[in-house]
């Protein structure tokens, strides 16, 4: 089972509701698109993230930094604005290729989410149109090559 599946099964198997964003939810949708990491959004609660994070130490990955759930849902201001955190990173100690970062700067709710079954199981990535919207309004200029891939989509 590849990386991508494993981290969704595990989210899904938690009652996490996510969704992919970043490269793999850019490849899913049509463009080309490499990348290593797993990028997810979930609904900004601290119930989601104790059960992301649960979920994730179920499949071997760890956090890079000192923190828990409670700390990022207790200080998400102090960690976006003071300390440039835009992603709780989870890794694989024994496989470094092996990376999920929860986007901590984006809330789940309210968004649609899209199911792609692939042959290792479904898979949610972020609707088209609200994944455009988060790059854009990211700036970064991988994100603004993926809009504009994702946009010659449409």
């Amino acid at each position: 089972m590849s990386f991508l599946s494993r981290v969704c099964s595990a989210l899904t198997n938690a009652k996490v509701r996510y969704a992919v964003v970043g490269g793999y939810a850019v490849a899913l949708h049509g463009a080309v698109r490499g990348t290593i990491d797993v990028d997810v959004v979930l609904p900004w609660t601290k119930a989601s993230l104790e059960r992301a994070e649960r979920a994730l130490g179920q499949i071997g990955l760890q956090s890079r930094l000192p923190i828990k759930a409670n700390d990022v849902f207790r200080y998400r201001d102090e960690y976006i604005t003071n300390r440039n955190l835009v992603a709780w990173n989870f890794y694989n100690p024994r496989d470094l290729s092996e990376q999920v970062d929860l986007i901590i700067t984006y809330d789940l709710r309210g968004k649609k989410v899209k199911r792609v079954d692939l042959a290792e199981g479904p898979i949610n990535i972020l609707n088209i149109v609200d994944i455009i919207k988060m790059k854009e309004e990211s700036g970064r200029p991988q994100d603004i090559e993926d809009v504009k891939a994702l946009k010659r989509l449409r």
